[in-house]
């Protein structure tokens, strides 16, 4: 083993201590009180009081915690779904059909991923909820977050390399719409990208934060307003705090736990077959 590796590596390690500290130290004063929040140096080593805070959490009413992570949930998986099939739709089209426009139609998309739609068009969104009586709902948040640039971008560069053009002639010389290419042909072809559009769609959508909190009311909240109204709640209760964070976290780690070793072994796949 030579220098250069024995220093990439430790650079590296580095690199995840220092990132993954943060989220250990979260979870350790999940299970500590206030006054070990408080102490100097910090704890570092988990305490006894993970259940009475969990208690306390899902008993502060302010919050409605639960109702949160479900709702987040719903949310997330709602979005992820409607941005992955319109992504490998549009992506599809764009990559492998040509149609009068069909690179204008491309460059508007790109031009969406360059000014932050929803913050500019919030306004004009939100007044748009209140003439539809959607304010405090959650499709007024769904509804906004159903298409995504990004994923048509992302899904059409993927097509464009994953799907070769004469697998694409030689189902239509066999007969086989549009619709059915895309079905049989086209669709297993991008599932390794379609995994992570999906992962990043449902990490994004989770972590939300302004527009739910714009248009949602505190007695139906996603996660992230319920940890905002825990900190109005609770004012200096960091341990709630921490406590609230950590949870809402830990469905991210389970969903990357679960898929995260086919996410990367599809993408491998994908590379040597294109």
């Amino acid at each position: 083993m030579n220098r250069a590796t024995v220093t990439t590596r430790l650079a590296l390690a580095l690199g995840l201590v220092l990132s993954a500290f943060p989220i250990y130290y979260m979870f350790i004063m999940a299970t500590r009180s206030n006054e070990d929040a408080l102490d100097t140096p910090p704890p570092l080593l988990p305490g006894g009081m993970l259940g009475e805070n969990i208690d306390r959490l899902l008993a502060t009413e302010d919050a409605n915690f639960l109702a949160g992570l479900l709702n987040s949930a719903i949310v997330a998986t709602t979005v992820t779904a409607s941005v992955v099939l319109i992504s490998t739709l549009a992506g599809y089209g764009f990559a492998k059909l040509r149609f009068p426009g069909h690179k204008a139609l491309l460059l508007v998309v790109l031009l969406t991923m360059m000014v932050p739609l929803q913050q500019v068009g919030m306004v004009p969104l939100y007044e748009l909820m209140v003439t539809l009586g959607w304010t405090g709902q959650l499709k007024a948040v769904i509804l906004p977050l159903l298409v995504n640039g990004f994923g048509v971008f992302m899904m059409t560069q993927y097509a464009s390399q994953a799907v070769p053009d004469e697998l694409v002639e030689a189902a239509r010389v066999d007969g086989a719409s549009t619709l059915g290419i895309y079905w049989r042909v086209v669709l297993p072809a991008l599932r390794p990208g379609m995994a992570v559009l999906a992962l990043l769609v449902f990490m994004q959508t989770w972590n939300e934060f302004l527009w739910p909190l714009i248009v949602l009311t505190p007695d139906n909240p996603v996660v992230q307003t319920s940890i905002a109204a825990l900190n109005s709640a609770h004012g200096t209760d960091y341990v709630m705090l921490f406590t609230g964070t950590a949870a809402s976290v830990l469905p991210l780690f389970v969903v990357f736990v679960l898929f995260g070793r086919q996410i990367v072994g599809g993408l491998m796949e994908g590379a040597v077959k294109a």
